[in-house]
């Protein structure tokens, strides 16, 4: 999951330290850490997220995403992708794409220096 500035401020506010929620990738992405193929924040004994109240902005309107190819769909991997309805799809959607904007220029940005 991709995180924006403000992802990583919210979680560093709230106690948690970058460097174990988050990884830099050589083009200047952030994105969150995963542990055995979860992410950082998941519960496995609750099955839930930990950050929930607070999650990133890119969590928040999962499952939807935007594919280079297909553009805004729902992810099928996801078990709650079939109580998404079209309507939310298309709002998330709006949020998606602004978000992607956003983490671009942040992670240019870190490229650039």
């Amino acid at each position: 999951m991709l995180l924006s500035n403000e992802d990583v401020s919210q979680l560093e506010s709230k106690g948690y330290d970058r460097e174990s929620f988050a990884v830099l990738d050589s083009k200047g992405y952030l994105t969150l850490r995963n542990v055995h193929g979860c992410c950082v924040f998941f519960d496995a004994k609750k099955l839930r997220c930990r950050v929930r109240g607070f999650r990133p902005s890119g969590c928040r309107v999962y499952p939807v995403i935007q594919d280079e190819d297909e553009g805004i769909l729902v992810d099928n991997t996801c078990p709650a992708g079939s109580t998404v309805t079209e309507k939310q799809k298309v709002k998330r959607g709006k949020k998606v794409l602004k978000l992607l904007e956003r983490i671009d220029a942040e992670a240019e940005k870190r490229r650039l220096g």
